[in-house]
């Protein structure tokens, strides 16, 4: 066989080859994927075949391991039995129908159950929050479980690491779960991890990506929950991580970023739920079920006051079939007869709650929505801002946070007694890549305080206008929608 012949057999399987990975993609890619995702991954693939199938290997798998998602199955299955036959709502009657339907939806998905006669107090300060959480600790009596994406030992954070510290001196048992990646990335995770190995708490990472330690899944996949639960009496959530205003970034101290969040305190019987999530996680990473470490729904104290919260906890990820969070919102969006307000620092919606949002204009409903004017990381800001046209042509009022500061809270209300609060951002990650966990509230005095909140940020803020947006540059606009169409790779 002589060179030429070489060459043409050597560029016949090159075709060949390619042929076959694009009949392959047209497939595969489709099978159980939503149609703008998989557009988007055949995209990538017919474009750069070999770079685009790589990275469809190596990321191309929304769902954690098949062993994981079994644990999630057996931890709903024990939650469904534990509260089998209980009745934690104590006035049904007062509720719209839709808002029982709801409920039963998120039990169906999540398996936990609404409970009536909660508190739930809003903390925007960010050292407030984190003071907060401090001297809840150091009033523990039996266990603290805490649980961030980013955790981190810092000047702002070294008051929480010294209560935990002086529980555990105590006799407490103290559990702590960190996030692996996010948590690794921040420039002072070797002391972090020092320190949490100093202080004697037990601790470990959510969803480690260590390949020769036979721990592994698709890397981007991440534990995004922030909550705490002391002694099963009291807990917090929100959207706060346990790191400074500024996430000890040189990046962020140089642009002058700090971080605006909103954390909530609760206490009552929802607290049982915040703990569950605690527990099922760390089971799912330690093989180690801490079920002695819960406080009986029929042992909290129950507020029987007009102003008593009927709360639900929603958990989410790609450890569930469906996406818990998303199905949720869009309930709530089709719900709302009055008035939706979100805040989300990335909002990259899908095509559902895109038609959601914009169907509630369509029928004469206040839609406003808050983001930062500015953004910490460039590819989903540029996705979000490509949503903005066709939210404002459809009647949305959009109010961008000044800089410097990056809006971070994650919250949504609708009329005025129903909200949602927790870690979840409206974008298509935190729908199906990331573990989640929201609080579903329904009480007016809750949704007046968030309503307070809210106007806070309007106070500051300054409304995006039809007009400001169609004066947005061609190359901007451009780069918008590149990013906005490798968001669906997902």
């Amino acid at each position: 066989m002589n060179s030429q012949q070489v060459t043409v057999l050597v560029w016949v399987l090159v075709v060949v080859v390619d042929l076959g990975i694009r009949v392959a993609a047209i497939i595969i890619i489709p099978r159980n994927r939503k149609p703008s995702a998989a557009m988007a991954w055949l995209l990538a693939i017919f474009l750069i075949p070999y770079i685009g199938i790589f990275f469809f290997l190596l990321i191309g798998s929304s769902k954690l391991p098949k062993k994981r998602r079994e644990k999630q199955r057996a931890i709903n299955a024990m939650i469904a039995q534990a509260t089998a036959g209980l009745d934690l709502a104590s006035d049904r009657a007062a509720w719209p129908e839709w808002f029982e339907r709801v409920t039963i939806m998120n039990e169906t998905l999540g398996a936990v159950p609404l409970s009536s006669g909660n508190t739930a107090t809003l903390i925007g300060d960010y050292a407030g929050s984190i003071r907060a959480m401090t001297e809840e600790i150091d009033t523990a009596t039996t266990f603290v479980h805490v649980e961030f994406y980013i955790v981190a030992f810092d000047d702002v954070t070294k008051g929480f690491f010294r209560a935990m510290e002086d529980a555990v001196r105590r006799g407490v048992s103290v559990r702590v779960l960190l996030d692996h990646i996010a948590s690794v990335r921040t420039s002072v995770h070797a002391a972090t991890f020092a320190e949490l190995d100093r202080i004697g708490v037990k601790w470990s990472f959510m969803l480690p990506v260590m390949p020769l330690k036979g721990k592994y899944q698709r890397p981007d996949l991440r534990n995004h929950r922030k909550l705490v639960v002391v002694d099963g009496r009291v807990g917090f959530m929100g959207s706060q991580n346990l790191i400074n205003r500024n996430y000890d970034s040189a990046k962020n101290i140089k642009r002058g970023l700090q971080w605006q969040e909103l954390m909530t305190r609760v206490t009552g019987p929802v607290v049982s739920g915040i703990n569950v999530i605690f527990l099922s996680d760390w089971y799912s990473e330690t093989d180690e079920i801490i079920g002695h470490e819960n406080v009986p729904l029929s042992e909290h104290t129950v507020d029987t006051s007009p102003n008593g919260l009927d709360c639900q906890v929603v958990p989410s990820g790609p450890g569930f079939d469906g996406e818990n969070n998303l199905r949720l919102f869009l309930a709530l969006l089709y719900s709302a007869q009055e008035k939706i307000i979100i805040t989300s620092p990335y909002f990259v919606p899908d095509e559902a709650m895109m038609y959601a949002i914009t169907s509630s204009c369509q029928r004469g409903l206040d839609v406003q929505l808050f983001v930062s004017e500015i953004g910490d990381q460039g590819g989903v800001w540029h996705a979000q801002r490509s949503y903005y046209g066709e939210l404002l042509s459809a009647g949305v009022t959009i109010w961008q946070y000044p800089a410097p500061f990056i809006l971070h809270a994650k919250h949504f209300s609708i009329d005025d007694d129903v909200a949602v609060i927790g870690s979840s951002n409206m974008d298509i990650r935190s729908f199906a890549l990331d573990l989640e966990v929201s609080l579903l509230v329904r009480g007016q005095t809750f949704v007046s305080d968030m309503r307070v909140v809210e106007e806070g940020y309007r106070a500051i803020s300054r409304q995006l206008t039809s007009e400001e947006w169609a004066k947005e540059p061609m190359k901007a606009t451009i780069l918008d929608s590149l990013a906005r169409l490798t968001s669906g790779l997902q």
